[in-house]
């Protein structure tokens, strides 16, 4: 028999090893050092080697086996882990949406959004709290039993937190591995003289079927949990519960988890999150959307071989390595000073890409990232490329770590650090790259839309803050023999872009306020505004709750509106502009906006249509906050295609822009509009 002073230690130690697990593997916020958790474990070890009586399953000693296994067993899912159906764009997962609410007839639908992550599809089962089983998803029907590697897995608890776990919970998750993981999994291959490997999905696939558990515990794979299997004892009734459930356990939920009772609120969602997938250490290759309540879940059921509950919305990924020869920093619209990889050209998904945003300089340094450096530079869907991660293996010496300016590269400001945030930012409202990169982007298409006014024509303008344009305003008060004198600009050239200047002061409420770079609002929540107040005169008398009460707009947002309608910069921009006779209030001219559901989106019609003449969809397209196009490119989001389409639906295809159908088109934009040509032709409400 032990006696109780042993016994008593090993249950604090194990408690003490338990909680360092969680705040290192779960919280990322561990309080001792590896040498201090390393003694830990060690006086563990010593006391249960001296009394093995003591020595149980869930112990942190026992994580890794003392032999390997001769072969995996096979192992049957109590309940089928079914696939889940794919969705490859905007239009098609609004239909999925629509179809899932007319199954339900129509009630109330809280949806959540969750990354999938791109690793392996695994089952760990526990009984009374302890784990006993884990195996991968196989066929669906029948997996392999990984249990002896998935106990290596620090996230994967041994036995549930708590006095009082389920009987039985099975949980379905993800076994993936960070790209930092990699890049030192593949130093060390490096210094043995084997190959590296090429993607952390196939490192994680191949290594969770090793028989030797000790390769796995070496190669750092971590765990996600998503889902429910066969339960006895879970409280939870719907998904977001559940999610709190499991971390209450032990178990690591799915991070970045969103739940939206709108269907536009989460699209929009979604297309945001994917512009944010950088920050990530692990790979994604998707989104995923569930219906929240369980009860639901049962009313839609399962095809044969999904559910109907959940689907996919999957882009397709590229990647590359290449070197990366300099970083360059650049400062934008808001006086955020942005790092940039200057790279080594390199073809991604039919582009050369020599540029890639490193976004901030804490990223920089999570990653690594050094001058001279490969690196392996990433592109999904139409997100901007960015780097993935370093092959620190093929690193030569040891450069020097990138230092982050101090001082503004254009005006010289000293930069300052946004409070709590990532971002360095120079203060200077008159920073010509400021002025520069606002004139761009209040001239853009998302915002006052003047054709004609480009990059190299803001430059010279601008120039480096002396130019004929200071400030908004001074595009209105331009003559068209000030632009003729121009370099390459003739004189209709410069009558055309005067004329379109002008004709942009009728553009209306949401575009001006988005076209202000005011930060956080963007072409949505812009809009959202205009309906919202109707003018900028309300705007401007409205405090920071009422601006909170707009639909979708949080006092993040709203304190952003208001002070910059109360800042120098603001007032002075907003009253020029109003005195040059920009329209400040929702036009109340042409035809009234349907929706916002092709909001910042440009569309190309080619072809014969069946049901609309050129001009209708055309108008129809702007009536739902899109932009009609003539001509197919990179920046081009759909292509309507009728019959005798010909190359402009080739063009289309060749660079992967999604193509509809009248069809697909009108659920799109959500049947809100009826094929009238009264009632698209002249702008009459419908």
């Amino acid at each position: 028999m032990p006696n109780a002073s042993a016994a008593d230690r090993v249950s604090r130690l194990r408690a003490e090893i338990q909680e360092h697990d969680r705040r290192y593997y779960r919280e990322a916020a561990p309080i001792i050092t590896d040498l201090e958790y390393d003694r830990l474990l060690s006086e563990l070890r010593s006391l249960e080697d001296a009394h093995p009586e003591l020595r149980s399953p869930d112990s942190p000693t026992q994580r890794l086996g003392d032999q390997p296994l001769e072969s995996l067993a096979a192992v049957r899912h109590r309940l089928p882990m079914l696939s889940i159906e794919n969705t490859y764009s905007i239009a098609e997962l609004r239909a999925y949406c629509e179809s899932v609410a007319k199954q339900l007839d129509g009630e109330p639908i809280a949806w959540v959004v969750e990354l999938k992550i791109d690793g392996v599809a695994v089952s760990l089962t526990y009984e009374d709290g302890l784990l006993v089983q884990a195996a991968t998803r196989g066929n669906g029907e029948v997996g392999d039993d990984i249990t002896h590697n998935a106990r290596t897995i620090r996230d994967i608890p041994l036995r549930l937190a708590g006095a009082h776990p389920p009987r039985r919970l099975e949980v379905r998750g993800e076994i993936y591995m960070e790209n930092a993981a990699l890049g030192r999994l593949n130093a060390r291959q490096a210094a043995r003289g084997e190959p590296p490997f090429k993607n952390t999905r196939n490192v994680a696939a191949g290594t969770i079927r090793l028989l030797d558990a000790r390769i796995c515990a070496e190669r750092e794979l971590r765990f996600f949990c998503h889902g429910v299997g066969a339960c006895d004892g879970l409280r939870a009734d719907n998904h977001l519960d559940f999610l709190e459930e499991i971390r209450g356990l032990g178990l690591p939920p799915t991070p970045r988890v969103a739940m939206f009772a709108s269907l536009e609120s989460m699209l929009s969602h979604c297309e945001s999150l994917i512009e944010d997938l950088h920050s990530l250490d692990f790979e994604v290759d998707g989104l995923v959307l569930k219906v929240n309540r369980f009860d639901q879940r049962e009313r839609l059921g399962t095809r044969s071989k999904s559910p109907r509950w959940v689907v996919a919305y999957k882009f397709e990924k590229y990647e590359k390595p290449t070197r990366l020869a300099r970083i360059s920093v650049q400062v934008g619209k808001t006086g955020a000073v942005t790092p940039v990889a200057e790279l080594e050209p390199v073809e991604l998904a039919g582009t050369t890409v020599s540029r890639a945003s490193l976004h901030n300089a804490d990223e920089i340094a999570r990653k690594d990232i050094r001058e001279g450096d490969i690196v392996v530079v990433e592109k999904a869907g139409k997100v901007i490329p960015h780097i993935v991660r370093v092959e620190t293996h093929e690193r030569r010496g040891d450069p020097p770590a990138f230092r982050f300016p101090t001082d503004c590269p254009e005006c010289g400001a000293a930069l300052v650090r946004d409070a709590g945030g990532v971002y360095i930012r120079c203060p200077n409202a008159s920073c010509p790259a400021q002025l520069r990169e606002r004139i761009r982007f209040f001239a853009g298409r998302d915002a006052m839309d003047i054709e004609g006014l480009g990059d190299k024509l803001v430059e010279q303008l601008v120039g480096r803050g002396d130019g004929l344009v200071r400030r908004f305003g001074d595009l209105y008060r331009l003559r068209w023999e000030e632009v003729a004198a121009l370099e390459r600009l003739g004189e209709k050239s410069a009558r055309n872009l005067v004329g379109q200047i002008a004709a942009s002061k009728e553009r209306g409420l949401a575009r001006l306020l988005n076209a202000l770079s005011i930060r956080h609002v963007g072409v949505r929540v812009a809009q959202i505004l205009a309906r919202h107040f109707g003018s900028m005169n309300a705007l401007r008398d409205a405090d920071e709750a009422t601006l909170s009460g707009a639909p979708e707009v949080g006092p993040v947002i709203a304190k952003s509106v208001y002070e910059y309608l109360r800042s120098v910069e603001g007032r002075e921009a907003i009253a020029d502009l109003e005195a040059i006779g920009v329209l400040m209030a929702e036009s109340s001219s042409g035809p009234a906006m349907l929706s916002d559901r092709l909001a910042g989106k440009t569309l190309v019609v080619t072809g014969t249509l069946t049901r609309y003449s050129r001009d209708e969809i055309q108008a129809l397209i702007h009536r739902h906050g899109g932009r009609a196009s003539g001509s197919v490119s990179r920046k081009t989001d759909y292509v309507v295609a009728g019959e005798n389409a010909g190359s402009k639906l080739d063009k289309a295809r060749q660079l992967a822009v999604p193509v509809l159908t009248e069809d697909e088109f009108e659920r799109l934009i959500g049947d809100a509009e009826p094929p009238d040509s009264t009632a698209a032709g002249t702008g009459a409400s419908p």
